[in-house]
């Protein structure tokens, strides 16, 4: 039995091998490679001319995410107003490999020489301020005379789609100046002025999450710690008063479907001990549920001059 069993994993390894079929070689160094790399900084410096030496006479250019079978592609001199227009509108742009990666020129016994590269791109539009950090892959068809004669380029179009949004004025929700959501606020920082902890957190969910500026980016306290924290405090401080300034806002976001308050505090203490006076600055921001419950808190503030 332990016979056929060796025969049988060696027929399936001769069977495997015997399946297998080379198509080609993969350079991690190739004059292809350079052209490619030469024409993207071309193309960085706005330089159309010089990336024009670098693109066969029928060049075409190719979105990988277009799904369109009838798309014919970006011809050569199209391509080329597409390098001025980015050059023109573009500031702080770079193409530049991505962390870790290399490109390869890959020759193709029946499809010829490719080259592929994983790059990042970043630059800032100038008219909308969008941010056109992205992975970029772009696959490259060379021909007999070393010229690119396609290009296939894999991106994130969802920053495009930013910016021609940018172009256009909208709006995105509602702004109230009274609301209950506002009230609810009001209530809970005048139950806190009051030193009425079981009050002033029984307006959050269980599992609400609270930050503020003396906190490291990223991290968070539950509900619990957060009331036990200001439990805590007041056995050293004394809270004179909590007065609004201005006044807070509600804003129902039609994106995301986000119910934020956002409000302004001035904020009187006492330290006990020696009977310091203290005004601290505070703006918060309370994100809701649809059952009007808050769900997070983020404090713009620095507890940082209490420890005067």
């Amino acid at each position: 039995m332990k016979k056929l069993a060796i025969i049988g994993m060696m027929m399936s390894s001769i069977i495997m091998f015997s399946q297998t079929k080379k198509n080609g070689t993969i350079y991690v160094e190739h004059p292809a490679i350079k052209v490619v790399e030469d024409m993207t900084k071309a193309f960085v410096e706005g330089d159309t001319v010089k990336v024009a030496s670098y693109l066969a006479d029928d060049f075409k250019a190719y979105n990988g995410m277009n799904t369109d079978p009838d798309n014919e592609g970006v011809d050569k001199s199209r391509y080329l107003r597409q390098v001025a227009f980015w050059h023109n509108n573009t500031s702080y742009l770079s193409i530049e490999r991505a962390p870790g990666a290399y490109p390869d020129a890959l020759e193709y016994k029946e499809s010829g020489l490719w080259v592929q590269t994983w790059d990042f791109l970043k630059g800032v539009h100038d008219k909308t301020g969008v941010r056109l950090n992205m992975q970029l892959h772009r696959l490259f068809v060379i021909d007999d005379d070393n010229k690119i004669k396609m290009m296939i380029t894999y991106d994130d179009g969802t920053v495009f789609q930013e910016l021609r949004q940018g172009f256009q004025p909208r709006t995105n929700g509602t702004i109230y100046n009274q609301h209950e959501n506002i009230n609810k606020v009001r209530r809970m920082m005048s139950a806190l002025e009051n030193a009425d902890a079981d009050k002033g957190f029984s307006y959050f969910t269980e599992d609400a999450e609270f930050s503020n500026l003396d906190m490291p980016w990223g991290e968070t306290h539950s509900l619990a710690e957060e009331k036990e924290g200001f439990t805590k405090m007041l056995d050293d401080w004394t809270i004179d008063a909590i007065e609004v300034v201005g006044y807070p806002d509600y804003l129902e976001y039609e994106l995301g479907a986000a119910k934020v308050v956002q409000s302004w505090w001035k904020v009187r203490m006492t330290r006990k001990k020696d009977d310091k006076k203290f005004v601290i600055p505070m703006m918060l921001t309370h994100d809701f549920n649809d059952e009007g419950m808050i769900t997070r808190e983020r404090g713009y503030y620095s507890l940082s001059a209490l420890m005067e």
